[in-house]
């Protein structure tokens, strides 16, 4: 095996390791500190940063400093930000605090503080998830290694990172606390932020170029945004963003919700000892190993039901996603829900994803492909996923479940159960309409070097 393979593994599981560390688990810690009903802002603000950032980080490696210098130098900003918000927390949270009811801390870690700190983090985070790749793949061809066979299994150990960090956080305390419960999650996202900021540097050179004379309007994307002319492309352009909108929820809540099991005394005390309440980031990592399952899947169900029933697929998943979320529990047979919607997240997170890259592909001009697949993460990670969270996060959650003091854990479970109910129905509409306006008049079923090729393009949703 060619020692650089293994390198580049490492190199992707430590990326995704920074973002699985907080990503699904940070709900809990702020519902706890009295910072429930910011929640929403948290997670909308990386749609946001991931509007702009990332293109502008990305002409600065292309021109300026090397990729590998410029990942390493995002790395270590993120990880230094990110554990100053852990610290800032460790700092101003009294002794025994985990112990206090929700309502004796209110006030006492500062919103302002802990978001800004947060944010500057995650501004310089989101674009090493396109920098690692570049690392990559620019690796790959300086040892004559074929990006198209060696690079998907390189992807997968980021899966296996995010995974890994995942059950890091559920399992191991500090202090006689969970890390999935504090303020350490942030510490620990740093530590594996600062490892990649070292790490990185030990890549291959990336080339800069320093006569590339495409304008920030075209690295942005915004030439892509004339493809709104066209009627067809404009209807997937919307439904990306309407999709959009379900993408960040369950990260946002989905452990919120399974930990107010643990809270109620017939699911503390329930099926295997209350293991899935008291475990809710080891139960969502479901999800991650059911995305790894279905990237696999998707070059055969691409050429079996096309483009557009692949993507039919991805949304009623989401409405299954949601359902089960609402029907569920942590007893028997509740949890069996609470599992099949960790199933189906794969299908509902990476097959539009894919699909939908594809699609793209087939209906632009080369010369407008990066911009165009620029425009779909816009659409659907950026504009859909950051008006969902704000949406999900202020009229649904704050009203049903945060309104609510947390002591009183059976009426939070009924706003929770309600609140994924409408979720359920808003994908189902979505899903509906879908089927019945978009009309592709082109052949929907893609040819094997289609697929060969846009799983092997670095601008493509699977490639990040």
């Amino acid at each position: 095996m060619n020692p650089i393979k293994p390198r580049l593994a490492v190199l992707s599981f430590l990326e995704f390791a920074v973002w699985g560390s907080y990503l699904v688990s940070m709900g809990m810690f702020l519902g706890h500190v009295g910072l429930g009903d910011k929640i929403y802002l948290f997670y909308m603000a990386q749609g946001l940063v991931s509007l702009f950032m990332p293109a502008i980080i990305g002409i600065i490696a292309d021109r300026f400093i090397p990729a590998q210098r410029t990942l390493s130098l995002c790395h270590l900003l993120s990880g230094l930000f990110m554990c100053a918000a852990g610290v800032y927390a460790m700092s101003v949270l009294p002794a025994g605090w985990v112990s206090m009811p929700t309502e004796e801390l209110a006030g006492t870690v500062s919103f302002g503080t802990i978001f800004t700190l947060y944010v500057i983090s995650i501004a310089f985070f989101m674009p090493t998830i396109g920098l690692s790749n570049a690392v990559a793949f620019n690796a790959l061809d300086c040892n004559g290694l074929d990006t198209e066979k060696d690079f998907p299994p390189i992807r997968v150990f980021g899966t296996v990172g995010f995974i890994a960090a995942e059950l890091l956080i559920n399992f191991v305390s500090i202090g006689g606390v969970t890390i999935q419960m504090s303020y350490t999650q942030f510490i620990t996202s740093a530590v594996f932020s600062l490892l990649m900021a070292g790490y990185s540097l030990t890549m291959p050179n990336c080339p800069i170029n320093k006569g590339k004379s495409t304008s920030l309007s075209q690295a942005l994307g915004l030439d892509a945004f004339k493809l709104f002319k066209d009627y067809r492309m404009a209807i997937f352009f919307i439904f990306s963003m309407l999709l959009g909108v379900s993408l960040q929820i369950t990260n946002s809540y989905g452990t919120s919700f399974i930990e107010n099991f643990s809270n109620i005394e017939m699911f503390k005390q329930g099926f295997l000892d209350g293991w899935f309440a008291k475990n809710p980031t080891a139960l969502i990592s479901l999800s991650q190993c059911s995305e790894a399952l279905c990237i696999l899947m998707i070059p055969f169900c691409l050429k079996r039901f096309g483009i557009k029933g692949v993507m039919m697929m991805a949304m009623f998943a989401w409405v299954l996603r949601f359902g089960f979320f609402g029907i569920g529990d942590t007893n028997m047979p509740g949890v069996i829900f609470l599992v099949l919607s960790c199933i189906v997240y794969g299908v509902a997170f990476d097959f539009f994803n894919v699909s939908g890259g594809i699609y793209v592909d087939q209906q632009v001009d080369p010369k407008m492909r990066s911009s165009a697949q620029g425009l779909f993460m816009v659409m659907t990670n950026g504009i859909g996923a950051s008006i969902g969270t704000f949406v999900a996060g202020e009229f649904v959650v704050n009203r049903l479940v945060e309104s609510i003091p947390k002591s009183n854990a059976v009426a939070r479970l009924a706003g929770w159960h309600e609140s994924w109910l409408i979720f359920a129905a808003y994908a189902l509409v979505v899903f509906v309409l879908f089927c019945l306006i978009f009309k592709d008049t082109k052949k929907e079923h893609v040819s094997k070097e289609v697929i060969d090729s846009t799983y092997a393009d670095p601008e493509n949703d699977l490639a990040k």
